[in-house]
Formats: structure tokens, C-alpha cells, sequence
């Protein structure tokens, strides 16, 4: 087994990814880990948690039914580390998977994939398309609308909180201040895909 660098988890992310809308939502969550594990005091793990984040979603694409059940089968064919592959395939316990979320990390990674989604979202409605501006009001606002980002599941987001032991408000409020820190360098890095 081995460890995956940041450019070999993107070159596979590239692989099986190719809408830039996966592959923004995949560079968000690998920036939100990274936060959280400086947040929450992994600064030693803080690469492995931007991976694990970069990755998430790498069947999702091409085999949406199959998620985080085919991730699995590619990353073990790739011979990448079983630690990878149970803290990606955890995020979607409950749904395809009965892998639940343990660490810390896993937990993260649960409660924060589909509320980025959410907060993306409520940051396009904005004059600014930013999250800079973003208040928590804002996108508890839009939370309520379930018609808002119907996609993204608002009991995953509130278990996720749960596993943490976080109420929402805190949840959202971190997330918020998570997506602030590569924003600019994420848009700058899209426009200049292929």
C-alpha cells in the first residue's frame, strides 16, 4: 500500500472527473479538510485530510449509484492505502455504505461535503459570488428553504454536526471561515482548467 501525494490524488481525481463542477467541489472540500485539521489540531495529518478531501467524491461522476462503493475498487486497484480509502468511502454511510464515520477527520468530512455544497450555492445568489461576505444568517436563511440546494442533504449536514458533537450554528460558522481561505486561489485555478 501507499501513501498518495497531493499531485497524484489530483492526477486520479483528473482521471474519473472531468465537469468542473466536480473538480471545484473536490478543490473546496480538499481546502475545508486542510482547515479543519489546523483548526482541530492534525497540523501533522493536515496533507492526509486534503487528500482524503480532494478524493471524496472520485466515483461520483461516472458512477453516482456506486458511490463510495467503486472509489473502493479503484483505489485498491491502485494499490493506495486502506486508511484512504475507509475515511473517502465513510462519507457515505447510511447511503450506499455501512462504513460510519470514526475519526475525527471522517467525521469532518461527513458534515462538511454536502453543507459546502450548500454554502457554494447560497454564495452565488450573492452580488459578490463570494463567500467573503458570507454571514452565518445568510445561509441559515437558505437552510431553511428546503427547495434551496434540494441536492444537499440537510439530515447528513445535522447528523454530521451531531457526530461531532457541534451544534449547527457552529458547523455552518467554521465552514463558512473554511471555504474564505482558498476561494480566490480556487476561482483563479478554474478558469485556468482544461
Amino acid at each position: 500500500m501507499k501513501e498518495l501525494t497531493r499531485e497524484a490524488a489530483y492526477e486520479l481525481l483528473r482521471e474519473y472527473n472531468k465537469e468542473s463542477f466536480h473538480i471545484k467541489h473536490a478543490l473546496v472540500v480538499e481546502g475545508v479538510m486542510k482547515y479543519f485539521a489546523e483548526k482541530l489540531g492534525y497540523d501533522n495529518e493536515k496533507e492526509f485530510w486534503g487528500v482524503v478531501g480532494l478524493l471524496h467524491d472520485l466515483d461520483f461522476e461516472i458512477y453516482p449509484e456506486e458511490h463510495c462503493i467503486k472509489c473502493q475498487e479503484i483505489m485498491r486497484e491502485k494499490e493506495i492505502d486502506e486508511k484512504i480509502i475507509r475515511a473517502i468511502s465513510s462519507h457515505g454511510y447510511g447511503l450506499t455504505v455501512d462504513i460510519k464515520p470514526e475519526h475525527e477527520m471522517e467525521k469532518v468530512l461527513y458534515a462538511t461535503d454536502e453543507l459546502t455544497g450548500l454554502i457554494g450555492a447560497a454564495a452565488l445568489m450573492r452580488p459578490s459570488k463570494s463567500v467573503q461576505d458570507m454571514e452565518l444568517s445568510s445561509v441559515k436563511k437558505k437552510y431553511k428553504n428546503e427547495k434551496f440546494a434540494a441536492g444537499c442533504s440537510r439530515k447528513v449536514i445535522e447528523d454530521g454536526a451531531q457526530m461531532l458533537g457541534w451544534d449547527l450554528d457552529k458547523l455552518i460558522s467554521e465552514t463558512i471561515l473554511a471555504m474564505r481561505v482558498d476561494e480566490e486561489k480556487i476561482n483563479v485555478f478554474m478558469e485556468n482548467i482544461d
